[in-house]
């Protein structure tokens, strides 16, 4: 086995690979992983919020996100479906199943502590109290580094 070091921005990231160059164990640059205190949740100071809504509500989400004092959103155009399982539609006098319904993929990297408020703004601005409004997701950040400047952490939201 070799062991290749790899530069990153918050230490350095150490692998062991076999002959084929399959990772076999590596170790995590202190300060990236919680403790293993069993309180490994409340250790992380970044979190990122993923919401999928209806295309119409992308505005009103926006406008939303603005006032609790959001600062950027990354928004992308995807399909899917969920319990609503798409529907048929029908054209030229056939019938076609839309499996796929278009959907908008918001997403946000935050501070923890501000992530109730955030996610009651998606709720609040993309129900429609209809089959369809989508999910929100969060789950831990565990570093950011913004390009430009190379700052690390919170500083770099």
């Amino acid at each position: 086995m070799a062991s290749v070091k790899t530069p990153f921005p918050f230490g350095a990231i150490t692998g062991q690979y076999d002959q084929t160059g399959m990772q076999c164990a590596s170790e995590v640059p202190s300060g990236l992983m919680p403790a293993s205190t069993g309180e490994a949740e409340s250790n992380f100071l970044m979190k990122k919020i993923e919401a999928i809504i209806k295309p119409f509500k992308l505005d009103e989400v926006k406008e939303a996100l603005q006032e609790v004092g959001l600062q950027g959103i990354t928004v992308t155009e995807a399909k899917g479906f969920g319990r609503q399982k798409g529907h048929t539609e029908l054209y030229r006098g056939a019938e076609y199943v839309v499996d796929f319904l278009p959907k908008v993929k918001v997403e946000v990297v935050l501070a923890d502590d501000n992530v109730d408020a955030v996610i009651d703004a998606i709720r609040n601005a993309a129900q429609t109290g209809r089959i369809g409004d989508g999910k929100i997701f969060v789950s831990n950040v565990e570093g950011v580094v913004r390009i430009r400047t190379g700052e690390t952490g919170v500083d770099a939201i």
